[in-house]
């Protein structure tokens, strides 16, 4: 099949770049065998020889993808594993591809580095063939440009060309990054001129004209909104940036964000408007506005200062333009979104940080007490459920001081003292029990189906932590809560009738 024609072009948008040539290994030249390289680097060599794709830009594409870590074999966001995200879902199967092409098993590629690297190189080298690329044309990385775009997966021009820019930027500066094992891998800086052909650029957002504008499919959201727009949700994509705006493009996913940032420079793509409902966060869908970010929440690295400053402005803009405070009250993470399972931003995201950069509080406005599940906080926690003891401590006299997210000594004393005034053990520890303590205390009103208010609310949240499962806390006891407070009263040895009288609202303030 003859080559498809491309015109060569520099690289757009990287600006002036330091270049160290004598330290860049020419395109394909042999492999380097340096014999103290770890297993990962020898995999990339091993992988570039036998299918002529150049080493660095199988190490800038893994990067890219992954920041070289395999996650275990545990799949992203679109359905990728491994180090070179070999993709299964009903859009795209390159790791099926490259079963094929390797022999590789599917579970080998997803669990074992060298063979998902060794995938793929495979499935790079089959791109290159069907376009008809010489042994010369293969040796010279820029004309893997339309390759790369390809291999991303994005039926959207518009995205390909981000997948593959992302590529080259990596490099263009140059990589240092810790694989696994912690082996440590170095990609020097390199003069870069990729042959784009007609993939054209994005163009801008309509919300916010520092974006571009990429839209999701609209079988991802819903066109209009419920609610008034009053919160801004943070999230971590658990795989790319151009792969996680790819797959808000596929109808098969069933979720979408409003925007979507770019770890290495901050750069942020609209995928719905924001006068649209994105589904990102199930109850927090109707007055949310998604961000996105590209990453992993086990893997610090992701979240740069190009970042954080990116994102903050936009989240400032946002609450500005809807009047949103700007404090933890109204800023949350997808994990303190009533009724979700994520975990996301995760600890390694800076709150303190990230709403320092937004010019709002960490603490101030209403402070969140309703969340999917209750973690056990000790001295050294930080964060929202921190704040949110120290507020339920401080309404019940039990001086916590501050409400700043931060666990310190007298956070301590005001844990103790409220565990041994309600007969727990006094061990400062804010457990299942003393949450379950805390988040009933209160009045003790008669409670049934089709009760609703703010007892519901304290109700619900308490079953929530004597449970160990989430009860929606929307202040509406309807079946579910209803069925709850049985199982309750049944673990409890209490009558068992769905209602809420004096001894179950006496068994929750007791924290039983």
């Amino acid at each position: 099949m003859p080559r498809i024609p491309l015109g060569r072009a520099a690289l757009a948008g990287l600006g002036t770049l330091a270049v160290i040539a004598a330290a860049v290994q020419p395109a394909g030249a042999a492999p380097r065998t340096d014999r103290s390289e770890g297993p990962v680097a020898r995999a990339f060599s091993s992988a570039a020889a036998e299918y002529g794709v150049p080493r660095d830009l199988l190490i800038a594409l893994g990067y890219s993808e992954t920041h070289l870590d395999g996650h275990h074999g545990l799949p992203s966001q679109a359905g990728g594993y491994g180090v070179m995200h070999l993709v299964s879902n009903p859009g795209q199967h390159t790791l099926e591809l490259a079963s094929r092409l390797t022999g590789d098993t599917a579970r080998e590629l997803r669990t074992d580095t060298a063979a998902n690297i060794r995938g793929g190189a495979a499935v790079l080298r089959s791109y290159a063939d069907h376009a008809g690329l010489s042994t010369a044309e293969r040796r010279d990385t820029d004309t893997w440009y339309p390759l790369l775009a390809r291999y991303g997966g994005a039926t959207d021009p518009a995205t390909a060309r981000l997948y593959a820019d992302t590529v080259y930027t990596f490099l263009a500066q140059g990589v240092t990054a810790r694989a696994e094992g912690g082996e440590q891998l170095t990609l020097p800086a390199r003069e870069v001129a990729p042959e784009r052909g007609s993939l054209a650029p994005a163009a801008q957002s309509p919300d916010y004209p520092s974006a571009l504008w990429v839209p999701a499919n609209p079988a991802n959201y819903a066109v209009g909104r419920t609610a008034a727009i009053s919160k801004v949700v943070i999230h971590v994509t658990e795989g790319s940036y151009a792969g996680t705006i790819s797959w808000f493009q596929n109808p098969s996913a069933q979720v979408s964000a409003h925007y979507v940032v770019r770890s290495s420079d901050g750069q942020i793509t609209q995928t719905v408007r924001e006068k649209d409902t994105a589904w990102h966060a199930r109850s927090g869908n109707a007055g949310g506005i998604g961000i996105e970010h590209e990453g992993y929440i086990d893997n610090p690295s992701w979240f740069t200062d190009a970042m954080y400053r990116s994102s903050a402005a936009l989240t400032a803009s946002i609450c500005a333009r809807y009047g949103i405070p700007k404090d933890r009250a109204h800023i949350v993470g997808h994990s303190e979104v009533p009724g979700n399972d994520h975990t996301d931003p995760g600890p390694n995201w800076n709150w303190t940080y990230y709403m320092q950069l937004v010019g709002g509080s960490t603490g101030g406005g209403e402070v969140q007490l309703s969340f999917p599940s209750y973690d056990t906080l000790r001295s050294g926690s930080t964060g929202a459920q921190v704040s949110a003891a120290q507020s339920l401590l401080n309404a019940q006299g039990f001086d916590a001081g501050t409400v700043d997210g931060s666990f310190g000594t007298k956070t301590g004393s005001a844990v103790t003292a409220f565990q041994k005034a309600r007969g727990l053990d006094a061990d400062g520890v804010v457990g299942a029990r003393t949450w379950t303590a805390l988040l009933s205390a209160g009045t003790t009103p008669a409670l049934s189906q089709g009760s609703t208010g703010a007892a519901v609310q304290r109700l619900q949240r308490a079953l929530t932590a004597a449970l160990g499962r989430t009860i929606t806390a929307d202040g509406d006891f309807g079946p579910g809560t209803q069925q709850a407070v049985r199982d309750y009263q049944t673990s409890r040895s209490l009558g068992v009738d769905g209602q809420v009288g004096p001894a179950t609202w006496g068994a929750l303030q007791a924290g039983r």
